[in-house]
């Protein structure tokens, strides 16, 4: 089959999609996490297989790749969470009264068929699948060859179950290949939004060379913050789970900029911590003049950092640290240099952390919390097809409401805009209220 045959099959499944209850996206939703819990030992083989074959990569890369009983389970929890979840589809957003027996209403609809481009991360694949099945909309995905075995096992699991629940046909296609990636970014008539997941080079070329609407993120540099009336304890376990609980995701902080107030009485406390956990830390110079060069023996290693690049994705055991005169010139720096994608602040000031997730612009902002957290499952928002950190449509974790568009739904009586535009009647524009 093609990929524009996959692509007009997928629109219809779509369409057909506009007319399901939700009991029966729910039906498919438990019938999916029955199958995989069933079919994990054949998802397992084929991830070994993929394993093995790439035992060259990078290791961040190879730990997206890898899918265990872990993932497994965590995937199974993202279904059963997004199942428990109300169905997004046909809420009324608002409603007004334009005149007596003329009603508006805004609803919430699927988008309709949407395209996901991903690398290395079969997982990923299990939440777009469910996301899709809960909000009403096909899909078509396309993983990284590395996990073609394990997206291959996954994807047809996913389909049957949802298939024999009652899903459409087609709700759910793949593609194999790069050159069908390259067909489908030019079937904008067909496909209504591409969500890309991977590195910074991938998703511009994604955004690049379709006219597709995209969603997604270009960067995961995330910032730590230390204000000088931040705890050192605290400060130091922030530290420790933003960057090292799981260095290889988009929300694993980059860089920990550090209050030149802090510095002296809590920078030494936080860096042992880092470095105990395996983080190699890029230090700038007053920061290396503080902790010493070349750190402790034992320890990961301490680097100067004296190019003044300061917006680097390690995805790695590694960090990057400045110290800071002050509150602004953090949230300064986090601007500049950022991705705007999650920013935290660690601080016993509530005006100064007010001041800060005001200020600064990312899709996440925190206080005294692990940039970790940046996740739709964390959120309550059952799963999620990845990070935006655009402005239009979604914005930070996008879960099922980003699946989501709106339509105008409105019901009269007769009435004819050639009264209103004589003056012969008159609007009344009256808010019937949310869910009216």
């Amino acid at each position: 089959m093609t990929t524009r045959e996959k692509a007009e099959l997928g629109k219809l499944a779509a369409e057909a999609s506009l007319g399901l209850g939700g009991a029966i996206k729910d039906r498919a939703l438990e019938a999916m996490a029955e199958a995989l819990r069933a079919g994990s030992a054949a998802v397992f083989a084929a991830n070994e297989a993929d394993l093995a074959e790439s035992a060259g990569l990078a290791a961040p890369l190879l730990k997206r790749l890898l899918f265990d009983e872990a993932k497994l389970q965590s995937a199974v929890d993202g279904i059963e969470s997004l199942r428990a979840l109300p169905d997004p589809v046909g809420r009324v957003l608002s409603a007004r009264l334009l005149d007596d027996g003329l009603a508006l209403r805004q609803v919430s609809c699927p988008i309709g068929l949407v395209a996901m481009v991903f690398e290395s991360r079969p997982d990923a694949l299990v939440q777009m699948a469910a996301l899709a099945a809960k909000s009403g909309n096909a899909v078509i995905l396309k993983g990284g060859r590395e996990a073609a075995r394990t997206n291959s096992a996954l994807a047809g699991i996913i389909y049957a179950a949802g298939l024999a629940a009652g899903l459409p046909e087609r709700w759910l296609s793949t593609l194999e290949t790069r050159e069908e990636v390259a067909e489908l970014l030019a079937l904008d008539e067909l496909v209504d939004l591409i969500v890309p997941r991977g590195s910074k080079e991938f998703v511009a070329r994604i955004k690049a060379e379709s006219r597709i609407p995209v969603l997604g993120h270009a960067d995961g540099i995330c910032h730590l913050y230390l204000h000088e009336d931040a705890e050192p304890a605290m400060a130091a376990a922030l530290a420790v789970d933003s960057k090292a609980q799981y260095p290889a995701a988009c929300n694993a902080a980059e860089v920990l900029l550090v209050h030149s107030a802090f510095a002296p009485r809590g920078l030494a406390a936080v860096a042992a911590a880092l470095e105990g956990a395996g983080v190699r830390l890029d230090l700038c110079p007053r920061s290396a003049g503080i902790l010493g060069l070349p750190g402790p023996a034992g320890a990961p290693g301490r680097s100067l950092k004296a190019d003044g690049d300061w917006s680097v994705e390690y995805l790695d055991l590694r960090m990057a640290v400045k110290v800071v005169d002050s509150l602004d010139e953090a949230i300064a720096h986090i601007n500049r240099y950022g991705s705007g994608h999650t920013d935290a602040i660690v601080a016993a000031s509530r005006a100064a952390a007010g001041r800060f997730m005001d200020r600064v612009d990312s899709a996440s902002v925190y206080w005294n919390a692990s940039t970790r957290f940046a996740d739709g499952y964390r959120y309550g928002l059952g799963a999620e097809l990845g990070i935006s950190t655009g402005k239009l449509h979604a914005r930070g974790p996008v879960g099922l409401e980003g699946l989501c568009t709106y339509k105008w739904k409105l019901e009269g009586s007769g009435q004819v805009v050639a009264d209103y535009a004589s003056g012969a009647r008159k609007f009344k524009h009256e808010d019937l209220g949310d869910g009216a």
